[in-house]
């Protein structure tokens, strides 16, 4: 089918002569240059963004398919993309997901792009690729392969070394991407080479040679070029220095964006929004660095991440909730920006040990879309609001920035306007705020207006207007609803459309108890205010001199209705309600098909929790979506005036006309009735993971550490070696045995070791616990670790043969360098002592996940496992050899001395038929001050560390495709306890979250490879 729609693609385009040229109706578009081979397909000058002729606001939304490793859900997610009213949505790749071995790049299973970008075409969704190969985006060593920290030379520099390693990876990435562009019938529409590359320490740095960064920015350019991309290039300049802008010289893109976070990221102060960074003067240094580009932002702050010892994500969601979306975004409006990125949309999970150091399991990110994929959060809502806006509003692509002022249009200077004006349209935006943006204050205030008519001040049939602590306006002036002049409105505009008869539907909104006006021009309406009429009352309508009728209403909770005669339908709404509402569009011809077009019709509906899709099948409106109660469903609008029928899911609602007209229908919500398992009462098999402390343990397998140089910058201070990225081992935990012989004089043993932010380690003689260090968080934990463990009364017998054992928590390596390649800063043992003896007398040998660089689960890929002797074995797969060990359980029993447990055991779920239910496994922690350490392995994933004495997380989300919700799962943990006395779970549950009646699409299993023998394992 997938063959078939591109083939067909390519003849329409092929007969069209590459696109139509559609034009939003009362916009006159200057001439657009068109670029090579993309005319018709993706153009753009220097106001917008053209896509098959027609001008869009790219509204999009960061999200990684790699942090939801089920790709039968990515439709779910881009399909409530689609449904926020975004028309793209920005993706990394992670390069070192899929060449963890050098030279084999692994684009399989659930790394693999193919079935992310047909999700996206069906959803109808466009594609920013962002391939590297640094990424940043808190991953380990910023998205680059782990056995890129041992070679010599500087990342992101134009050195062979390093240019030579990324040949393969960028070859492969490009053509996967190339495949899938827009002028060969794909979503992709842009493409960025490289990464904030402006914030690499070194860019500007006088030591370097001439053109070191500009060499190496060009070639990553030529790369993807090389692969056959023809999209645009764009760069996102962290720094805001016009950096590889258009006209900078060799490295230049051809589209240049910033990012920005000006909410930073103290999560634990939600309330306390930061006077620094914020957006102010972009539209200036736009004109100074990129004059003739659309103004970009390629990352907007959506939310910010948590680490071990902070707070959770929903506290991050409180930081960046709903008024920071008000205030904020429509801030940047206020610099006519056409392409916006909100960076994170959804986030998803650090599964699999793939974050950084700084981060714990969850990516939920606090973002819009929560990481068990419910979209229950408020700013989800106000995001739909505001994008759906700029999807009725042709007169902002052309519109160009004004300055923001204080009392300019308004009667107090407590507040500042920013007007945007359409430079071939009348229509003017005008952005409100408070002048101290971060004020909960409330202001109340009058608005001069210059419109077509005059300059008005608003309110005018008395009373003020109000602005409530952290919020913002868009106030509008002479905006066209379909040939219907609005001359202003202090209400915001959520939506409009017109049908077949003529007939427009307005949708207004508003906080609660704030008073509102707008006014029509009657001189070209074709109708009188004789025909003006208010559904339910409390509301004022006045004819204002011969031609303009004004209209004000005080916001509350109950809908009113406002209509002229057979021309104008307007909703007046209060803010909350009017989040109940989803404009959703209708599939059109190709090459449109169900992406975002100016040109395509749409329904409008209120009631459901999420409406996914929508299609006219003649008299019959069928939608599919999601509902998490009994609801009442009413068709708002629809182009045909035809509708009679309406069917949800695929089901045959008892739909009739209510009292507005409007046809309605009850939607009848049962909860889904299945069993969860108890894991405090199944019978779970245990084994010892920590074989290595026993004095029968043969560890002639493991790598001795012998290399006496390193590439790493860090300086060695020991005979040899010992990071562990010099001997291929890059993530999850670590184990160093040092061997020595006794003289009997040894006091003491000094460690320095490191492991990333909230890690932690313990220490053996022999069979004998020294100690641990139980770790720190982010709020005044360091990511490394100095101790020294008495030795004394241990009885080392001089002449006898010792081992030191020590464990350590690998947490990942960190995402960005605070000095010149200082990410490949090391992880394990980095320095030692033991009092008495030289260095050299302890011989070393590491482990850390079986093969290191080659891995032996390539369907899980390189950064699930670790060095734990059950991993190393492949335990934590489904149907491990188990027979023969010892039943015990986590929570019952645990375990009774410092050390590691593995136990595992199987469940059967069987959720009903259409209902998507996220699960999520919990920890009880209620022990005080125990210092134990858990990882949690599903079906073999690895999908959370529990930190006990650290958190925040408890709640660690699993997704469906790794989760069986129709069949027999694995669970495995594995229970480190870093104190003498032993530890177990205080309970361990699988809870539902909000279960839903949905028109998702069932998700296909993710590869679940079982246990199988390992060769070579120890």
């Amino acid at each position: 089918m997938l063959v078939l729609v591109l083939f067909t693609l390519v003849i329409y385009l092929t007969q069209q002569g590459h696109g139509r040229n559609i034009r939003p109706p009362g916009i006159a578009v200057p001439p657009v240059k068109p670029r090579d081979s993309l005319e018709g397909f993706v153009e753009w000058d220097k106001y917008s963004m053209i896509i098959r002729g027609e001008r869009v606001f790219i509204f999009s939304g960061e999200f990684h398919p790699w942090r939801l490793p089920s790709p039968g859900l990515w439709l779910d997610i881009f399909q409530k993309i689609k449904a926020l009213g975004f028309n793209a949505v920005s993706f990394y790749t992670y390069w070192g997901l899929v060449e963890g071995t050098p030279g084999q790049v692994r684009f399989e299973g659930v790394f693999a792009l193919g079935e992310f970008f047909k999700a996206a075409a069906e959803a109808g969704i466009y594609i920013i690729a962002r391939p590297g190969p640094y990424i940043n985006a808190e991953t380990a060593l910023g998205g680059f392969p782990g056995w890129t920290a041992r070679i010599k030379a500087p990342l992101r520099g134009d050195d062979p070394e390093f240019v030579n390693a990324t040949e393969l990876y960028a070859a492969t990435v490009g053509k996967l991407i190339a495949d899938a562009q827009i002028t060969v019938g794909g979503p992709v529409i842009m493409v960025q080479p490289e990464n904030e590359y402006d914030t690499w320490p070194g860019v500007n740095d006088t030591d370097f040679p001439a053109q070191f960064n500009k060499n190496y920015m060009e070639h990553v350019k030529q790369q993807l070029k090389k692969a056959g991309n023809v999209v645009p290039q764009m760069v996102n300049d962290h720094l805001y220095q016009g950096n590889w802008a258009p006209g900078s010289g060799l490295g230049e893109t051809e589209l240049y964006a910033i990012d920005a976070y000006p909410m930073r990221y103290d999560c634990a102060h939600p309330d306390i929004w930061p006077t620094i960074r914020w957006p102010e003067n972009w539209h200036i240094k736009h004109e100074q660095y990129s004059p003739n580009t659309p103004f970009f932002v390629a990352e907007f702050q959506g939310g910010a991440g948590t680490g071990f010892g902070g707070v959770n994500q929903d506290s991050c969601n409180e930081l960046v909730n709903q008024e920071s979306v008000r205030v904020l975004w429509k801030n940047n409006y206020g610099f006519a920006i056409k392409i916006f990125n909100v960076y994170m949309t959804y986030g998803g999970t650090n599964w699999g040990n793939l974050g950084y150091r700084g981060g714990d399991s969850s990516y939920d990110y606090g973002a819009a879309i929560k990481e068990n994929r419910h979209v229950w959060r408020e700013k989800y809502s106000e995001e739909k609001l505001e994008a759906n806006f700029f999807k009725v509003s042709p007169a902002y692509l052309t519109a160009t920035a004004g300055n923001g002022t204080k009392g300019a249009y308004t009667s107090t200077d407590l507040l500042v306007t920013t007007p945007v004006r359409g430079t071939d349209h009348p229509t003017k935006f005008y952005i409100m705020r408070q002048d101290d943006w971060t004020s909960t204050d409330t202001v109340t205030y009058a608005f001069t207006a210059p419109t077509s008519a005059g300059n008005i001040s608003i309110p005018q049939l008395g009373g003020e207007l109000v602005l409530t602590r952290r919020d913002s306006k868009i106030h509008v002036t002479d905006y066209d609803v379909g040939g219907i002049n609005l001359l202003y409105c202090t209400a915001e505009i959520f939506t409009w459309a017109r049908d077949a008869s003529g007939k427009r539907t307005l949708v207004l909104y508003g906080g609660a108890g704030e008073v509102h006006e707008f006014a029509i021009d009657l001189t070209n309406a074709s109708t009188t205010a004789a025909y003006a009429s208010l559904h339910y009352g409390g509301a004022k309508v006045k004819m204002v001199k011969s031609n303009q009728l004004v209209v004000q209403w005080t916001v509350s909770p109950e809908r009113r209705i406002f209509r002229l005669g057979d021309k104008l339908e307007v909703l007046l709404l209060w803010r909350n309600d009017a989040y109940n509402y989803w404009v959703t569009e209708l599939p059109a011809k190709a090459p449109i098909s169900n992406y975002s077009s100016p040109s395509k019709s749409v329904v409008v509906v209120k009631g459901p929790y999420l409406v996914r899709t929508a299609d006219l099948d003649g008299e019959t409106l069928r939608l599919t979506g999601d509902i998490n109660r009994t609801t009442d469903i009413e068709l708002v609008y629809e182009p045909t005036g035809k509708v009679n029928a309406v069917s949800f899911n695929g089901e045959p609602l008892d739909a009739k006309r209510n009292k507005d007209g409007k046809l309605g229908a009850l939607l009848t919500f049962s909860p889904p009735d299945f069993a969860l398992p108890d894991f405090s009462a199944l019978e779970w098999k245990y084994i010892d993971s920590l074989p290595e402390i026993q004095a029968s343990y043969d560890d002639s397998a493991w790598v001795s550490c012998e290399n006496p140089t390193t590439n790493n910058p860090q300086a060695l201070l020991t005979p040899t070696s010992l990071y562990a990225s010099d001997y291929g081992f890059h993530s999850g935990s670590l184990i160093y045995r040092g061997h020595f012989t006794a003289s009997g004089e040894e006091s003491d043993l000094f460690l320095n070791v490191t492991g990333g932010n909230g890690f932690g380690y313990s220490a053996w003689l022999d069979d004998e616990w020294l100690g641990s260090w139980d770790g720190a968080g982010t709020g005044g934990g360091s990511h490394t670790h100095s101790r020294t463990f008495s030795l004394a009364g241990r009885a080392l017998g001089a002449g006898s043969r010792r081992v030191l054992t020590v464990l350590i928590d690998h947490m990942g390596q960190d995402e960005e360098a605070p000095g010149t390649d200082a990410i490949k800063a090391p992880l394990g043992v980095v320095n030692y002592g033991l009092a008495g003896r030289a260095q050299a007398d302890v011989a070393w040998k590491l482990t850390g996940n079986l093969g290191g660089e080659a891995y032996r689960d390539l369907a899980r890929g390189p950064r699930n496992e670790g060095a734990l002797f059950a991993e190393r074995q492949g335990y934590h797969q489904p149907a491990p050899p188990s027979q023969a060990w010892l039943p015990a359980s986590p929570i019952r029993d645990g375990i009774a001395a410092a050390g590691v447990a593995f136990y595992t055991t199987t469940f059967e779920l069987d959720v009903p038929a259409g209902y998507d239910v996220p699960l999520s496994f919990v920890f009880a922690n209620s022990t005080a001050g125990a210092n134990y350490r858990c990882q949690l392995f599903v079906n073999g994933w690895q999908f959370g560390k529990f930190v006990a004495n650290l958190g925040p997380q408890t709640n660690f989300p699993v997704p469906e495709g790794i989760l069986n919700h129709n069949g027999v799962n694995t669970v495995a943990v594995t229970l480190w306890s870093l104190d003498e006395g032993g530890a177990r779970l205080d309970g361990l549950s699988l809870e539902p979250e909000m279960p839903l009646w949905s028109g998702y699409r069932k998700p296909w299993l993710s590869p679940q490879p079982t246990w199988q023998e390992r060769y070579g394992t120890y």
